[in-house]
């Protein structure tokens, strides 16, 4: 439903015998510091998108056109800002359309570079049931989710979790709001070798939550607001290492109701990854928190190792 690989390998040389007979005689050497896996946290404190500190932590805004979305609709670099929310600096992702495909813009920041896979994810994200003005009814859809390339329809090494996605007013067979978490074994550009499972809450998701998942021991976990809403494994455990992604866009054009534009908004308030490291809700409040008392606005020490230590 989105689009992105990192492969670490390991290798050693044989020493001869001679070198290692020499070696067990000598005395032990002092050990080797494992590797710390790190962590990755965002307050997202960036004055616009021309701040050179957006790209220079990774972010990548979209401009342009593509998928997902009505076709002929646009990924508008305007639509992301970075207000203050609620007494937060924050992400705003931002929509706006009069049911017109040339007239629609919609909003994408990703996190390149495919390194997440296994760890835990934390989001605390703003989900809105009505535009800030126009008329309500769009087919929208507000994510947090992470995702890898797809080298060819039903590629298997495809991995994809939508960690949130809520759509306000339903869309895709839902009639009211519903907030899903999904779990992607592989997928093709027409859908025709789409393979996922798919857990939902049929409620509204209005204000602010706190969207996390696990990564650990073959298993995919989801909680909102710190409550267990799914658990995925199997095959559909990820196979590669993937992006970070939020994005805000419209899932057809046909339910919007008046000539006159409507706008949307999502809003982030942080994002954070522990790598390899599985966290209860508990204790990802709390690293977030020591963030924020020592004014950490931003961090990443993210190791690139596969064999790194949590």
């Amino acid at each position: 439903m989105h689009q992105l690989t990192a492969r670490h390998t390991l290798t050693a040389a044989v020493a001869s015998a001679l070198a290692f007979a020499a070696f067990t005689l000598a005395p032990a050497g002092p050990a080797h510091a494992a590797t710390p896996c790190g962590q990755f946290f965002d307050d997202f404190d960036y004055t616009g998108v021309a701040d050179p500190n957006l790209t220079g932590h990774g972010w990548t805004v979209r401009d342009g056109q593509g998928s997902p979305g009505p076709q002929g609709a646009y990924w508008d670099e305007d639509n992301i800002s970075f207000p203050t929310v609620d007494g937060h600096q924050s992400l705003d992702l931002q929509l706006i359309t009069n049911g017109v495909a040339d007239d629609t813009t919609q909003a994408e920041l990703s996190l390149t570079g495919n390194r997440f896979l296994a760890g835990t994810y934390v989001a605390h994200i703003k989900f809105a049931d009505t535009p800030s003005q126009g008329t309500d009814g769009d087919h929208l859809n507000q994510t947090f989710f992470s995702i890898s390339p797809l080298d060819h329809n039903g590629d298997p090494t495809y991995s994809e979790l939508d960690f949130s996605e809520y759509l306000p007013n339903g869309g895709w067979g839902a009639t009211s709001s519903v907030n899903t978490q999904t779990t992607w074994y592989t997928t093709s550009d027409d859908g025709s070798a789409s393979d996922s499972l798919e857990a939902r809450e049929n409620r509204s998701m209005a204000g602010w939550h706190t969207v996390m998942a696990t990564v650990a021991n073959g298993h995919v976990t989801y909680f909102i607001d710190g409550t267990q809403v799914a658990d995925h494994s199997g095959k559909y455990y990820p196979r590669r290492a993937m992006t970070l992604d939020f994005n805000e866009w419209l899932i057809d054009l046909t339910h919007h109701q008046g000539p006159y534009s409507s706008v949307w908004h999502e809003d982030i308030d942080y994002v954070y990854h522990a790598k390899n490291k599985s966290l209860t809700p508990t204790q990802a409040t709390s690293a977030v928190t020591n963030f924020r008392t020592t004014n950490t606005s931003f961090t990443d020490t993210l190791s690139s190792s596969a064999t790194c230590t949590p």
